[in-house]
């Protein structure tokens, strides 16, 4: 099966091509007539550990045989720009879209959750790459229970000067801007972190304004200056299938570094439960969470793991 090469600004049959010069991908592949398709990055890929990492994302394919073609073009092409490691399936960086749902479960697709068909994972597999990192989402069925260490540390986090309050959507914008600031601090340790811009990250979260509950985004203050949040929402998957609102996803904790904010994190998920309840939601999600993180540690406190995925790895040569 032949593989074909476009560069950003290209006409691409069945793929947005802007999309490649926004996001700052290098190169796209498609195998056969469309059969299976990639980008790749390595100019503007993550750091690692001394590696060269290149990166295929936007990833799609019809076939195992397509799939598998793709992928090896890409890989080739990546090791020709000197690129030690291939990190896939990810669009260029972790904030957006990444990695494959590997463990399904029963339970259906939550909002904002990435999926994917079930034998992309085997694809990958296929063509030599192995498991780089695991994520998992789990599901809290009793939002009655309490975390026992939330409430010493709720009160030292108060006499500390801490006060926690609900997003404000009257200064959306403003509220971004201070979640923003959290952000760019707390995640430069995570796995594969890369630097976004205040605007790029306005971008991603201002269309969905209308999607947000103000209770169930809760930002951390102190004297004004923000050092923590938690961002919930609703999962409106549940009212595409003609059902009642009855999950909370929790999307993204963060809190700024200090001993000053340590248990911040707890007090954050522990309020949050409570007051899903308080507004008659009967389940709540811990979504995505990498497992070498110790929020996982919260997550197995208060539910089960309901869905695994995996981001890809191989060696090049």
């Amino acid at each position: 099966m032949n593989t074909t090469r476009f560069l950003p600004g290209e006409e691409i049959l069945n793929f947005d091509t802007a999309l490649l010069i926004r996001q700052q991908a290098n190169e796209h592949w498609v195998a056969g007539e469309g059969e299976a398709r990639c980008s790749l990055w390595w100019t503007a890929a993550p750091s690692f550990e001394g590696e060269k990492l290149g990166v295929i994302g936007h990833f799609s394919a019809e076939s195992t045989e397509a799939g598998k073609t793709v992928l090896e073009q890409a890989t080739l092409r990546l090791a020709q720009e000197g690129c030690t490691l291939a990190i896939g399936p990810m669009d260029g960086n972790t904030w957006r879209r990444y990695r494959l749902v590997t463990e399904r479960g029963t339970e259906p697709p939550f909002f904002m959750e990435p999926d994917n068909p079930a034998g992309w994972s085997a694809i990958f597999e296929s063509a030599g790459f192995g498991s780089f990192a695991t994520y998992s989402s789990s599901l809290v069925k009793d939002l009655s229970r309490r975390d026992p260490r939330a409430e010493r540390a709720r009160e030292r986090l108060l006499r500390g000067g801490v006060q926690i309050r609900s997003l404000d959507l009257d200064h959306y914008e403003a509220d971004l801007r201070r979640i923003y600031s959290v952000s760019v601090e707390s995640f430069t340790a995570n796995l594969l972190y890369t630097e976004l811009s205040e605007s790029d990250f306005l971008a991603q979260y201002l269309p969905y304004r209308d999607k947000i509950r103000p209770d169930l985004v809760l930002l951390a203050e102190k004297e004004g200056v923000p050092v923590g949040y938690l961002f919930a929402l609703p999962d409106f998957n549940e009212a595409a299938r003609g059902q009642s609102l009855q999950t909370v996803i929790g999307k993204t904790l963060a809190v700024r570094a200090g001993k000053a904010f340590g248990g911040l994190g707890v007090v954050l998920t522990d309020q949050l439960h409570e007051r899903a309840a308080s507004l008659g939601y009967t389940r709540l999600i811990h979504a995505l969470q990498y497992e070498g993180n110790s929020v996982r540690n919260m997550s197995e406190f208060f539910g089960k793991v309901m869905r695994r995925y995996t981001l890809y790895s191989r060696r090049l040569a």
